[in-house]
């Protein structure tokens, strides 16, 4: 910050969204009225300093934060999250602002190291038949077949470039979203336990980023194209129709032996065999009634048999940093003007980070393929 600054409305607000605070809030924090943080967030006046000072601690960012030139904000369009015609103005409002300084972290963190390239192909549908398409040419893309599970879901998308995060408190009203940027964003939900729904909700992400780019999604349109893309990306059509067992009535012993080989939920598998046509819409009603009579409509048997697959990427970015130096990683915060409580909010943990180790040049190379 130098004299003479202008101090940015635009930053304040968008501090104040990725936090979740209306105005009436953000005031009661810093002793003063709702109509004056109004008034500094349009411009119509300028912020004395006392006041930057106790909104920078409040909102956990830096003075310098207040006199940054607005970065390119997250649009509504390039944000994909389900039920989107539902959730709350402010939910949406809260998402797109932490999206938008979750971005200027990555991007600065990009421009700092080499990250994995980002490689989604780009396949525009109009058809299911065309999400099959997509789904199937994106495996071999990868490199990943067409006859086996996908060992890790996590990885194949960290290995085509994106960065997954997570945003707490806010992952408990929307599912997993992803946002398509210069490096894609993915914030996995925290509230589903199952590690079956979390890979499913990934491969659904994927989806979006592969084949609605400048889409408007969240109708049930986009979204059953997702839906669609991530059960064929995980359950190939071929290889599940050989696997699946045709009989007169639902063979539970075998669907749960193919839910531990594939890692798909038991309800993704009876609805890719409804697709498929591999069993009657009176079988796939059915089986879906059971799941809810056994009490296995949001946690199902051999769950916990199944591990949860967890982000590494920026894992391993942070644990290169900290080997370079203590202030690595908060230097490159600083310069985007987060503190330590706005890097808690975006990343879930705070600064500075204690890994023990050394970094091995400026190269983060987690894998060496693509996740099978």
């Amino acid at each position: 910050m130098r004299m003479g600054d202008t101090f940015a409305g635009d930053q304040l607000r968008l501090a104040r969204l990725a936090h979740g605070f209306t105005l009436e809030e953000l005031a009661g924090r810093v002793a003063t009225t709702r109509q004056f943080l109004h008034q500094l967030e349009t411009g119509a006046k300028s912020a004395p300093y006392g006041m930057v000072e106790l909104l920078a601690d409040v909102l956990g960012v830096t003075l310098s934060f207040f006199y940054h030139r607005p970065q390119s904000p997250v649009q509504l369009e390039q944000c994909h999250f389900r039920k989107q015609a539902t959730t709350p103005v402010s939910v949406t409002s809260q998402v797109l602002a932490r999206g938008t300084l979750f971005d200027m972290l990555v991007s600065r963190l990009d421009s700092a190291l080499k990250l994995p390239p980002v490689d989604f192909p780009q396949w525009p549908i109009s058809s299911m038949s065309e999400v099959e398409e997509a789904a199937e040419a994106c495996r071999r893309h990868w490199k990943l077949g067409l006859t086996g599970p996908i060992t890790n879901m996590m990885r194949v998308v960290e290995n085509a470039g994106a960065v997954v995060g997570y945003f707490d408190g806010v992952s408990e009203r929307v599912d997993a979203l992803s946002m398509d940027r210069a490096r894609p964003l993915i914030i996995r939900s925290e509230a589903k336990p199952s590690a079956c729904r979390l890979r499913f909700d990934l491969a659904h992400e994927c989806g979006h980023l592969v084949m609605h780019r400048g889409v408007h999604t969240g109708c049930r349109e986009t979204e059953g194209q997702a839906h669609r893309f991530a059960s064929a990306f995980l359950l190939p059509k071929a290889a599940f129709a050989q696997e699946f067992p045709r009989t007169r009535y639902l063979n539970w012993p075998a669907i749960y032996a193919i839910k531990l080989r594939w890692k798909v939920s038991v309800r993704a598998i009876i609805r890719r065999a409804y697709d498929l046509q591999l069993i009657t819409p009176a079988q796939y009603k059915t089986g879906n009634i059971h799941l809810n009579k056994t009490g296995q409509a949001k946690i199902e048997a051999h769950d916990h048999e199944i591990a949860a697959e967890q982000p590494e990427l920026l894992d391993a970015i942070f644990r290169l940093l900290e080997g370079r130096g203590s202030n690595a990683l908060r230097e490159i915060a600083s310069s985007i003007g987060l503190s330590d409580g706005m890097f808690k909010v975006l990343v879930g943990r705070p600064l500075p980070f204690a890994f023990v180790g050394s970094g091995d040049g400026n190269v983060v190379r987690l894998f060496g393929g693509n996740g099978r």
